[in-house]
């Protein structure tokens, strides 16, 4: 983990966080209040943004992180993410950083991006997905399962219809 005051950033990560706090004034939180924007940014320098939109059913709610990732992926491109910031509510003496769900989309869509918020204090701090989400699931444990033979008779039932 980093920290560093945003005067020691560089102009493209002092941008890609100003594109963040920029979302957040776009968030849509009628019920929490709890507004969050976030900005992702490409290999080639492209720049996606999202804010967290929520929806009265709860589980239908759609985080910053994922709303600009989604957006990235969409848009085509360069779909090396190296960078996203997270900017939400200050609270307490602590940063937001992205919920578990956007841990995984992280970790499947951008592994190797680095993740910025900032804290209460006004530092920058840093950290990799691999900070956030230790031991993820991920392509591999889904390639193991592909090879055990009980995905193979899986596959033979699902083609047939039949039970083997």
């Amino acid at each position: 983990m980093r920290s560093q005051l945003r005067s020691e950033l560089d102009d493209v990560t002092r941008r890609l966080i100003d594109q963040a706090i920029q979302a957040r004034t776009n968030a849509h939180a009628p019920y929490s209040g709890f507004a969050v924007g976030a900005a992702v940014r490409s290999a080639d320098g492209r720049v996606y943004s999202g804010c967290n939109i929520e929806i009265s059913s709860y589980g239908l709610t759609m985080c910053a992180e994922r709303v600009a990732l989604f957006a990235a992926r969409a848009a085509g491109g360069e779909q090396k993410l190296e960078a996203i910031a997270v900017i939400g509510p200050q609270i307490e003496n602590t940063a937001i950083w992205p919920c578990g769900a956007c841990r995984q989309v992280i970790w499947d869509l951008a592994p190797e991006a680095s993740i910025y918020t900032a804290a209460p204090d006004g530092r920058i701090e840093c950290r990799t997905c691999a900070d956030l989400l230790p031991n993820p699931f991920g392509a591999a444990q889904l390639s193991v399962h592909r090879d055990s033979p009980a995905y193979e008779e899986t596959s033979d039932q699902e083609e047939t219809g039949e039970d083997t």
